[in-house]
């Protein structure tokens, strides 16, 4: 910078001496032209004109000299000012020079945000005295990364904004450092300096600042995060800061808010106290009832002095008071519920003296509860029980009673068994308490040990049991491996006892049993059975064909604990027995059928020519081919009843034949029930007046009319009172009601004859079973299996009651709904009776 001021000054002093060099030769042209036009004696005009050029150029000339004396007075008074600015600037740059050396240190100046940079200094600081200059502004290769980075950074701001920084660094040469940056014009600096000493010292005092200040502020943020009010206050003992809990305790919309405006959080009487308090130098705390958002709260203050004033907090005792409430509540709630419990529980306090004893520990005991509420210790309570002889007999009972209150040191106890002298049996707990005593479960097991002793013995029985079964049990795990089998169960599969015994897996069982039953699909399943998902595991049952000719039905069933029962029957006898029955079965079938198909048919083939026979004794009786004699009509009439009886036994056959077959149709209609009496009984007058016997009919009037088969309903009733004529002495009567009764229509027919005995009872309804009993009646037995088919066909019930010598009454029940009957064709055929 000074040699370019040097240059500019030389060249404004060089200025007057062109101008002189200039002006020179036009005052010499000048004159050489007045000298030659008046040597060459011109006259007239020309010399006219020759002399005013002359005087012009002579009045140029001098006009110019005049102007560069001037001129030149100026620029020699310029160039005195410029020298003096050179030398001012060399001064300064050598006091710059001397600034720079007077510290360790060095600049880097730019000339814009894109000029060159300019480095100045000791550069030695951050490099070796080796390196270029240059190298200094690579940060990285003299700084840690993150002071490099936030050095460039901050180069970066400065170059670009004007935006001045002061960073403290540390090189890799352990070298503490402070790098300051500002613009200056238009130009932008960065001066590193070397720190030490005193500079050092404030640098270490600014860090602690720094990392006190964020901890103080760290410290005022969590107390801000508290919900308890915090505050401090000045030397005036005026707040100078409060918590965001606090504002909101004093309804401020923030903490600056309630400092600016004195808002105090306790009442007067409790702030006077407290300022006594700081006063004498003494920690306030109180229990205060402080008005908190609008609500009344229970709070727990300490205000104490500090330093430059004083400061409190505020803890907010609401929730505590009614959790303690809470306690004491669930605390009762507790002494209730131990009190319904039976486990006898009696609760020692650090002192080893009673604290807590239930009614089960009352009863137990049989102790005086005004002497447990005394609080008696737990060797009194002891010493108590064994005077009365309920402790177990001790031959050591000091040592006894020390060991058991070695309890109350311990950490956790094993529980203990204690036999009493009346025979219970106790299980003792002990819970040894965080604050010190012990806690006593004591539980009559004394019914546990006798149901344990029983369940061994039953598991004895029942391992007895499986033993002597026939059947082979085996019983597999939920991790499929067996748990348990039979010797049946061994001997049916022929496996050894070495397997048996090491528990195998369902498939190494699988394996030695496919030898005598190689069904893949079977072992399959008992394996899905085994092994499966508890949740989609059925029971089933399969039969088994094994190589050797037996037969086996294998049945699974699973179990609540996730295994599964496997049992295997030898069912080979059975089979054998069940083959054969079937094949007779299968017989006996054929034979039925042929026996109906042989019967059907007999009974057409008879009724053709029976009924021919019948129509020519009609012929013959009403005289339509000659007139008879007595002798010839009553043999007639003999022949006509005799045909017609056995046309009424081949009907009764068909209709059985038919029934059996399943091929009976019932024509369904409306039957008046007093007409089908009234047609009934028609058909029985020369019988009621060949046996003398009176038949009686009730039936009610409005009896009606209901659903059903007529003719099948007249040929029931005929039966039933065909036999009871038939079973009546001369003289008797015989009683046919009919009534409707809620959902059903009855028919009954009573006779007063000998009865039936209870031994014939069951045999009345079977078919071909006819049993005079010392009557006069005579049949086939079909009348009553003709009744019974008939009203079984309408959806009925047919009932017998009788006894002997006092006759019998038949009662048919016949099923209404909605006034219609339910007709149920009946699918079965009965074999009772059958021939």
């Amino acid at each position: 910078m000074p040699q370019r001021g040097s240059q500019t000054a030389r060249r404004r002093a060089m200025r007057p001496a062109l101008a002189l060099r200039f002006a020179a030769p036009v005052l010499f042209l000048s004159g050489a032209a007045v000298r030659a036009q008046a040597a060459s004696g011109f006259d007239g005009a020309d010399n006219a004109v020759g002399l005013s050029l002359g005087t012009g150029l002579i009045l140029f000339s001098t006009l110019t000299a005049l102007l560069y004396l001037a001129g030149r007075r100026r620029w020699a008074t310029h160039e005195a000012e410029l020298s003096a600015e050179i030398e001012e600037l060399r001064q300064k740059a050598e006091r710059a020079r001397a600034f720079l050396a007077s510290e360790t240190q060095f600049a880097v100046v730019w000339a814009g945000a894109r000029g060159e940079p300019e480095i100045e200094g000791d550069v030695s600081l951050a490099l070796d005295a080796a390196t270029a200059p240059r190298r200094v502004l690579g940060f990285g290769a003299w700084l840690p990364p993150d002071q490099a980075k936030a050095l460039e950074n901050n180069v970066a701001l400065l170059r670009e904004m004007g935006q001045g920084f002061r960073q403290d660094l540390v090189s890799h040469n352990g070298r503490h450092l402070e790098a300051e940056g500002r613009a200056i014009g238009s130009r932008v600096v960065m001066r590193v300096r070397d720190v030490s000493g005193d500079r050092l010292e404030l640098m270490r005092l600014r860090e602690v600042h720094a990392a006190q200040t964020a901890q103080f502020n760290v410290l005022r943020g969590l107390l801000d995060l508290s919900s308890h009010p915090v505050w401090t206050r000045g030397a005036d003992q005026a707040l100078d800061w409060v918590n965001m809990a606090y504002a909101k305790a004093v309804d401020a919309e923030t903490p600056r808010d309630a400092v600016a405006r004195g808002l105090e959080l306790l009442d007067r009487p409790a702030r006077e106290a407290a300022a006594r308090a700081r006063q004498a130098g003494d920690v306030w705390t109180r229990r205060e009832h402080v008005v908190v958002a609008g609500v009344r709260r229970l709070m727990d203050v300490l205000d104490a002095p500090l330093p430059g004033g004083g400061g409190g907090i505020a803890d907010d005792l609401s929730e505590l008071e009614s959790v303690r409430a809470d306690h004491a509540l669930q605390v009762e709630s507790h002494i209730r519920t131990l009190d319904q419990i039976a486990t006898a529980v009696a609760i020692f306090d650090r002192s080893k003296r009673l604290f807590f004893a239930n009614a089960a520990y009352r009863h137990l005991w049989q102790l005086d509860p005004a002497f447990l509420e005394q609080g008696p210790s737990d060797s009194q309570i002891l010493d108590r029980l064994r005077a009365d002889r309920r402790l177990p007999e001790q031959a050591d009972y000091r040592g006894w009673k020390a060991a058991l209150h070695s309890v109350y040191l311990a950490v956790e106890s094993p529980p203990q068994i204690w036999h009493l002298p009346d025979g219970r049996t106790l299980r003792v707990a002990f819970d040894t308490n965080p604050q010190g005593g012990v806690t006593y479960l004591f539980d009559d097991v004394t019914e546990r040990f006798a149901l344990e002793s029983q369940y061994n013995a039953l598991a004895r029985v029942q391992s007895e049991t499986l033993d002597a079964l026939q059947e082979g049990v085996a019983v597999f795990g939920a991790d499929g491996r067996l748990k348990l089998s039979n010797p049946a169960f061994a001997r049916l599969w022929r496996l050894p006892e070495k397997l048996i015994a090491e528990r195998p897996h369902i498939d190494a069982v699988t394996a030695a049993c496919k030898p005598l039953s190689p069904e893949d699909a079977i072992w399959a399943d008992l394996r899905s059975a085994v092994t499966g998902l508890h949740s989609a595991r059925m029971g089933f049952e399969r039969r088994m064909n094994r190589a050797d000719g037996a037969v086996v039905d294998c049945a699974v069933a699973p179990l609540p604990d996730g295994g599964a029962l496997l049992t295997f029957i030898d069912v080979t006898d059975g089979v054998n027995v069940e083959r054969a029955l079937k094949e007779r079965n299968q017989a006996l079938l054929a034979a039925e059928r042929l026996r109906n198909d042989f019967v059907h048919h007999v009974s057409y083939e008879l009724r053709s020519p029976l009924t021919n026979i019948i129509g020519f004794i009609q012929l013959l009786g009403d005289g339509s081919v000659g007139p008879l004699n007595e002798k010839q009509r009553e043999y007639a009439g003999y022949v006509l009843k005799s045909s017609a009886a056995l046309l009424a036994i081949i009907n009764d056959i068909l209709d059985l034949a038919t029934i059996d077959r399943d091929a009976m149709a019932l024509q369904i209609g409306e039957v008046d029930i007093r007409r089908v009496i009234a047609e009934a009984a028609e058909g029985l007058q020369d019988r009621l007046a060949e046996s003398h016997v009176e038949l009686s009919i009730i039936a009610a009037p409005d009896v009606g009319v209901f659903q059903a088969d007529g003719q099948r309903i007249r040929q029931i009733l005929f039966n039933l009172l065909s036999n009871a004529v038939g079973f009546s002495d001369p003289g008797q009567v015989v009683t046919l009601a009919a009534l409707r009764r809620d959902s059903e229509i009855v028919f009954k027919v009573t006779d007063r004859g000998r009865g039936i005995p209870p031994e014939l009872l069951d045999k009345v309804f079977d078919r071909f079973e006819s049993h005079t009993i010392s009557s006069r009646h005579r049949g086939v037995g079909l009348g009553l299996s003709i009744v019974r088919a008939f009203v079984e066909l309408h959806g009925g019930t047919v009932r017998i009651d009788s006894a002997p010598g006092e006759g019998t009454v038949v009662t048919c029940m016949f099923p209404l709904r909605g006034g219609e009957m339910i007709v149920r064709p009946k699918v079965e055929s009965r074999a009772e009776g059958r021939a």
